[in-house]
């Protein structure tokens, strides 16, 4: 765990303590909140000192699980973090409360992470999700015979192995694609939260959560069955 500071309007120091490592597995449990988002917000359009500390304390963990799943760098998701979070003080009065805070804050989260994405590269990484997800018929059901590996997940010998291609996989997805996965698959929120979150419809949140899954169960399909998957193609 790295700790790095938040200063607040020259009052004392909030601390980010950032936990560091790659995205679990299972969705992780979203602590409680001490403060209510309504006395959040008057804390920091009030200035008061202690503002900042709490913002940290109630969005600091879910906001570097969102930056580091869609940078996939645990020095750009602090800096995303750090960043997003000097935006929210900064621009707190251009809330008008069409969402909710958590929803605004995580998309000024979101925003920052796809610009680091963005500005390291990482596009080179990406594929076209059209080119690997798998074929259907026009009634729908699949071209292909689909091998079903699902109970091989628990095995005990393969959950390192398991773990690295899931991560491998969840690197290629475009930024925004993987923004709903992980808001909504690992974080718990309802697609109606991660979409507000996001700010897009909730059709296109369930759009691109449902080509997310598809490629990422190809993806851990062709690793299961010790296959090698194509080199990524530049979009």
């Amino acid at each position: 765990m790295q700790v790095h500071q938040l200063p607040y309007e020259g009052a004392e120091t909030a601390v980010l303590h950032v936990p560091t490592g790659t995205m679990p597995l299972d969705p992780p449990a979203t602590p409680a909140r001490v403060d209510g988002d309504g006395r959040l917000l008057e804390a920091l359009r009030s200035h008061e000192a202690t503002a900042a500390e709490r913002l940290v304390a109630t969005f600091g963990a879910r906001a570097y699980r969102l930056a580091i799943g869609i940078t996939g760098n645990d020095q750009d998701a602090e800096e995303v973090v750090q960043d997003a979070f000097w935006s929210v003080i900064r621009k707190i009065g251009t809330f008008r409360g069409d969402s909710s805070l958590g929803s605004w804050i995580y998309r000024i989260v979101a925003n920052a992470a796809y610009q680091k994405r963005r500005s390291r590269a990482h596009r080179r990484d990406e594929i076209p999700l059209d080119e690997v997800l798998p074929f259907f018929h026009e009634d729908g059901h699949h071209a292909a015979p689909i091998n079903d590996w699902s109970a091989s997940i628990d095995d005990p010998s393969r959950q390192t192995e398991l773990r690295a291609a899931l991560d491998s996989a969840l690197r290629e997805l475009p930024a925004h694609h993987l923004a709903v996965i992980i808001l909504h698959d690992v974080e718990g929120m309802s697609m109606a939260e991660a979409a507000d979150a996001l700010g897009i419809t909730v059709a296109s949140a369930k759009t691109r959560a449902h080509r997310g899954r598809l490629f990422l169960r190809k993806r851990l399909a062709i690793f299961m069955s010790g296959a090698t998957a194509p080199a990524p193609v530049a979009p």
